[in-house]
């Protein structure tokens, strides 16, 4: 996929949560200034219903802009905005939050979605590697930190993805928009 699409091209997907009960859809299209990836998860966490919404928009460098959040874990009402200028400073609900300072990705602690992110940014190619730093929203608390991941592209559909310094490890299997099909343990594409 290239960064010419017409603005009509669109693609989608369905997961289904392995760990827990929930599934999620995603949808990504390009706009104007760039990408916006936005998606539904529901699910369950810790006997709670959880509902969250998000809107993610990119510049065509697919560097991350924005992040909507909102929903609901269990009977609590959740709004998260993240904000990354382009000089590259990021706040969170308005307020200056230099710990993000160098990250060019958002990641949300929930979702598959987002290591689209910098699968499509970095386009690496296959045996390359490269380390990221991303705004990563934890979930279910929704609280922001970074998270030092790398990726490293194994084949055609398939990278290594790591953070925690290598002490989480996972093979992922994409597809050629670049979701992510298979996530050994968490999430399985279903649509």
């Amino acid at each position: 996929m290239n960064n010419r699409e017409s603005l009509n091209d669109r693609h989608t997907i369905l997961w289904r949560r392995l760990d827990l009960p929930g599934h999620e859809t995603a949808v990504l299209r390009p706009d104007p200034e760039g990408w916006e990836l936005s998606g539904v998860a529901v699910l369950a966490e810790s006997g709670r219903p959880c509902r969250l919404e998000y809107e993610i928009t990119c510049d065509a460098r697919w560097l991350t802009r924005r992040c909507r959040l909102g929903g609901y874990i269990g009977a609590v009402p959740v709004a998260l905005e993240i904000v990354r200028t382009p000089s590259g400073e990021w706040t969170v609900d308005g307020a200056r939050s230099t710990s993000l300072d160098g990250c060019h990705d958002i990641d949300l602690g929930f979702s598959p979605a987002t290591n689209l992110l910098p699968i499509r940014r970095l386009g690496l190619a296959v045996g390359a590697s490269a380390a990221v730093r991303a705004a990563w929203v934890r979930f279910p608390d929704l609280t922001t930190e970074v998270l030092e991941q790398v990726y490293t592209r194994l084949g055609p559909e398939r990278y290594l993805y790591e953070s925690a310094g290598g002490a989480f490890r996972r093979e992922l299997i994409v597809d050629a928009a670049g979701f992510v099909r298979e996530y050994p343990g968490l999430w399985h594409a279903e649509a």
